[in-house]
């Protein structure tokens, strides 16, 4: 999470009226976690594919390019997942 916010409910229904407003109607958020990084590539990118992974209880496969192989804990952690 960006510095100078604190993870809390009504964070979460601002960002859900968000996703509505300038997605549309038809996407509904679920779910929001709260992570203070995630998992990226020593280049920058988003693993998309580890963080499904960890959703989907599925094998993460390979990510010897991860930047900080700690951000998988922290997802997992945010998920509730051992």
């Amino acid at each position: 999470m960006k510095g100078g916010y604190e993870p809390s409910e009504s964070l979460k229904d601002s960002l859900r009226e968000l996703v509505k407003k300038t997605l549309g109607p038809i996407v509904i958020v679920s779910d929001i976690f709260f992570v203070s990084k995630l998992p990226k590539t020593r280049s920058g990118k988003i693993m998309r594919r580890l963080i499904k992974a960890i959703i989907t209880d599925k094998p993460l496969g390979d990510y010897s390019t991860i930047e900080d192989e700690t951000s998988i804990e922290e997802v997992k952690k945010a998920l509730g997942k051992p």
